[in-house]
């Protein structure tokens, strides 16, 4: 019964963060960005300049124009992605509607361009991060560039990158430069803020030790941090075996790790580099090992 209801459980949560994760991405459009003209990119940035030279809503303009984009891409993508795409566009469409009815209509955030710029990017940055961090994404132009990155040798980001140009470009010749300039620093922010909620929370520190006592290195960071280590035969050119100790770490952990490997009595060199992301069995800690047991 637990086993089978594990999976039923995530996929609520993936559901329900990415019905948040499309509604603060629409309040950051209807609320922050549009009341001063500032444009997104992709399917919703067309649907936005569409909108302000016709008399058509936003959301209605924004789900007809991504769903061609969508099944185009996601059709040739794994099933799950292009029905969670589906629903967060539609959810997405519903939200800008509901915020752009009358009930909004008093709330103003700010009417400062820069302002909106900062705070209106990071909430759309983070409100498009959370639907990506659970299988789906808001903007049809991206699910045509997951495909486009596995026909040609081009990447994702290159391609949502020349598409977007295109509308800034466009939306400079309707609305003026300094509206295009603005709208590219919103999307600088709105990539920056993206890959932080999917990647940042995430990160971590690998930590490599070259050592002639890895038995009593090893042994130290277990007792100390409660991280197991992986140990490797290595060779020096000069100073011949050596043993080579391989741990994932927390950045609070860091610190820690540098005074153990600094003790008087150890002779060995760490190098540190990040790490964006964990997928797999990695070990914990000594305590998380025991309330995972619990």
């Amino acid at each position: 019964m637990t086993q089978q209801s594990h999976p039923l459980k995530t996929s609520v949560l993936h559901y329900l963060m990415l019905i948040a994760g499309s509604c603060i991405a629409a309040f950051a459009l209807e609320k922050i960005l549009i009341p001063v003209q500032i444009m997104d990119g992709g399917m919703v940035g067309i649907a936005m300049i569409a909108s302000t030279l016709t008399p058509l809503p936003l959301g209605i303009l924004t789900i007809c124009l991504n769903l061609p984009m969508a099944w185009i891409g996601g059709r040739k993508l794994e099933r799950s992605f292009f029905i969670r795409t589906i629903a967060a566009m539609a959810i997405f469409s519903v939200a800008l509607e509901v915020f752009a009815s009358p009930a909004f209509h008093k709330i103003t955030i700010t009417e400062d361009k820069l302002l909106a710029t900062v705070f209106g990017g990071v909430l759309l940055g983070l409100g498009v991060g959370l639907v990506l961090l659970n299988g789906g994404c808001l903007d049809g132009t991206e699910a045509v560039a997951i495909l486009i990155s596995k026909k040609m040798n081009v990447s994702v980001g290159q391609s949502v990158l020349f598409f977007n140009v295109l509308i800034y470009l466009t939306a400079g010749a309707l609305f003026g430069l300094d509206r295009a300039l603005y709208s590219m620093l919103t999307y600088i922010i709105v990539s920056k803020v993206e890959d932080f909620v999917n990647t940042g929370m995430q990160q971590g520190k690998a930590v490599m030790i070259i050592t002639d006592q890895g038995e009593r290195i090893a042994e130290d960071i277990y007792q100390t941090l409660g991280r197991t280590v992986t140990r490797i035969k290595g060779s020096g050119l000069i100073s011949g075996e050596k043993s080579v100790l391989y741990c994932v770490i927390t950045r609070i952990e860091l610190s820690s790790m540098r005074k153990i490997i600094e003790k008087d009595d150890y002779s060995a060199f760490m190098t540190v580099s990040d790490v964006t992301e964990i997928i797999g069995k990695h070990i914990k800690s000594k305590d998380a090992q025991l309330q995972e047991k619990e």
